[in-house]
């Protein structure tokens, strides 16, 4: 066979192509060359009209620059005809925007103290307007101290990190080390505006100094649903370094899937410009976000009321779901923050998503794994649902909107599976059963409103219980005393069940799963004057036990229903006499005292084992044929044929109805 060719190699490292690193074309030899090789930056790139490589410099002079012909236009070498509009992030976009005048946004700011921002506030008085903190305290935010550097942030992340910038004046996107943009940052005169907004450092040294507000990390989907087992990895949105120079501008945007956001200063000052999310603002926003003049058109100008909001240093801002805001750099400025979602504005998350989608929103500017965390937080509310259903408590009114938010964009995602398989689907749940339980827990909601609203905040009340907590509570609360009739249904499945299976290992498996729940006689309570008062049926470990004790005659009568069924009870005495004794005897089973109990079952250190491995010196309770998939002959019943006369039976006595 002919061997595969060899790879092409390139540059002066003489190294393949590699799709992660930057690389330019030389216009004199069409080489490639890394620009790490060369020292070329990739923002530099778009400045150079005609690269010359190191080898071809020597001859054809050094590369040859671009000529600035305009300072409006991303392009700036176009012809300044005086006809192209001013394009957002240029020089002259900076100083119209400065020369602008906008309403304060006193209006719609919440000042608040850090120790007031509980979630039990936020819970009740909701949280749709941006909350202003003027300082740290009683927020719970850790953070280095204000004479913290940008190079201490490269002494914590390292200079080898490649991190993406922004070329204000282009808004274009572009990568470079962390290294070279803390050189560009202290250059005396600085060629050009960069802007590093996406440092996300949870896996670096740095995180250690840094410390979320607590508001935050009660409130985050993330920290609070996210499962460590789960297969997607988990999504680090929380911890953002924001370094700016003068002059540095991000256009309107609303944060990937229409998270909140955390924004502290810790030096320099920003310039925010906010907009609230109204239907109407947001269906103007997705329209202009899709428009081909974007850039050259100023979104604040579109809607009612942009609203200009100064953050100096020191101070913190929390941005609530889906406002859509821009952000200028008024001083060079070192900031924190991280985005959260959470469970007061659930339909304006999912609302945000779909945006995203329509918008189609590149990966890299979206929130990751943002349907498997939705998944995940559904499995969750169903749970607290349930809880607060069996405490007569009322959920709150945006827990129960944003629960029928959730069960509509959870029909849409798994609809949208047939056509476009991509599916965020944790392997642990079950989709279609989770909507239909969340469904028929709203139903249950609509049908009682009279019960009393509860509140899931945290401020003087209990703290609250993790997921396995609540887990277990659920299952305490939803435990109802099973009836004869269940438990006798319950055996009978689990018999004939055994009867279609095969290896011993797979019978002992399958019992440990099916009976592990222990439904003890103690718990038992029967109700006087209960015509279920004669005979109490327990399935304890998977064993039918009598619990009440039964007169000679009603003992006589049940000996001969069920051995009519089959359903008997065959125990070898120490004596090595063989005896037939019915699980309901009169003697009670005494603790420590296995061989004294009268159950249909061995004792559950005996090994369980296959009817075709049984002792047939005794009449098996049903025949060995049906373990051969033969059918039984004319006359001898099957379990479910007895139980079914069993059952019609009991239906004419006291004893099992």
């Amino acid at each position: 066979a002919r061997g595969m060719a060899p790879a092409q190699l390139y540059c002066v490292c003489r190294q393949p192509y590699d799709v992660h690193r930057f690389m330019i074309e030389c216009d004199i030899c069409k080489d490639w060359f890394h620009g790490s090789c060369v020292q070329v930056e990739e923002h530099h790139a778009a400045d150079i009209d005609l690269y010359h490589c190191p080898n071809c410099q020597p001859i054809h002079g050094p590369s040859l620059m671009k000529k600035r012909n305009n300072w409006h236009r991303h392009d700036y070498t176009e012809v300044d005809d005086g006809t192209r509009p001013v394009q957002a992030g240029t020089a002259i976009f900076i100083q119209q925007l400065q020369d602008r005048s906008f309403p304060s946004a006193d209006v719609v700011i919440v000042p608040m103290q850090g120790s007031h921002v509980t979630q039990h506030y936020l819970e009740t008085e909701g949280f749709h307007y941006p909350i202003m903190v003027p300082d740290l305290d009683g927020l719970g935010l850790k953070l280095p101290p204000p004479s913290f550097s940008v190079r201490d942030v490269e002494q914590y992340v390292g200079g080898d990190k490649v991190v993406d910038v922004i070329d204000v004046a282009r808004q274009a996107d572009s990568k470079m080390k962390l290294g070279e943009f803390v050189k560009y940052y202290y250059q005396p005169a600085r060629p050009k505006v960069l802007n590093l907004i996406s440092l996300e450092f949870s896996d670096t040294k740095m995180a250690d100094l840094v410390e979320v507000p607590e508001i935050a990390r009660k409130l985050s989907w993330v920290e609070n649903y996210w499962p460590d087992d789960s297969f997607f990895p988990k999504p680090f949105v929380q911890k953002y370094c924001l370094m700016g120079v003068k002059d540095s501008y991000t256009d309107f945007h609303i944060d990937f899937g229409g998270t909140s956001v955390w924004y502290h200063v810790l030096w320099g000052e920003k310039v925010f410009y906010l907009i609230k999310p109204t239907k109407a603002n947001l269906a103007l926003y997705e329209s202009w976000s899709s428009s081909a003049n974007q850039s050259e058109v100023f979104f604040g100008e579109k809607v009612d009321k942009c609203y200009k909001c100064v953050v100096k240093q020191g101070t913190t801002i929390l941005l609530p779901t889906g406002w859509i805001h821009a952000v200028l750099t008024s001083q060079d400025c070192m900031a924190f923050g991280g985005n959260f979602l959470h469970n007061l504005n659930i339909g304006m998350q999912l609302r945000c998503y779909e945006m995203e989608r329509r918008l189609k929103t590149p990966d890299l500017f979206k929130f990751p794994y943002f349907e498997a965390i939705s998944w995940y937080v559904a499995k969750n509310l169903l749970e607290t649902l349930k809880e607060l259903r069996e405490d007569k408590c009322q959920p709150q009114a945006h827990l129960v909107e944003g629960v029928k938010a959730l069960i509509s964009a959870l029909k849409t995602w798994l609809r949208r599976e047939l056509t476009e398989p991509t599916s965020e689907v944790p392997d642990n749940i079950r989709p279609s059963l989770l909507i239909k339980e969340l469904t028929k827990e709203i139903r249950l909601l609509e049908e009682d409103p009279s019960r009393p609203v509860k509140s899931q905040g945290i401020t003087e009340s209990p703290p609250p219980r993790s997921s396995l907590e609540r887990r277990r509570q659920v299952r305490r609360h939803s435990h109802k005393l099973p009836s004869n009739l269940d438990i006798l249904e319950l055996h009978t499945r689990e018999v004939l069940r055994r009867l279609e299976v095969g290896p011993l290992e797979e019978v002992r498996a399958a019992l440990n799963g099916k009976f592990k729940k222990i439904f003890a006689p103690s718990a038992v309570t029967v109700k006087k004057g209960s015509p279920d008062n004669a005979l109490r049926l327990v399935l304890c470990n998977g064993r039918i036990m009598r619990e009440c004790p039964t007169s000679p005659s009603t003992e006589k009568t049940l000996q001969d229903m069920l051995s009519l069924t089959g359903l008997m009870c065959q125990q070898t005495p120490e004596e090595g006499t063989v005896s037939q004794e019915a699980w309901w005897s009169t003697q009670a089973p005494q603790v420590g005292s296995p061989g004294e109990e009268h159950l249909y079952r061995d004792s559950s250190l005996s090994p369980l084992l296959h009817p075709t491995k049984r002792q047939t010196h005794n009449p098996s309770p049903i025949s060995n044929q049906a373990t051969k998939g033969k059918r039984p002959k004319k006359g001898m019943a099957t379990a479910k044929q007895r139980l079914g006369k069993l059952l019609k039976m009991g239906s004419h006595t006291r004893l099992l109805v």
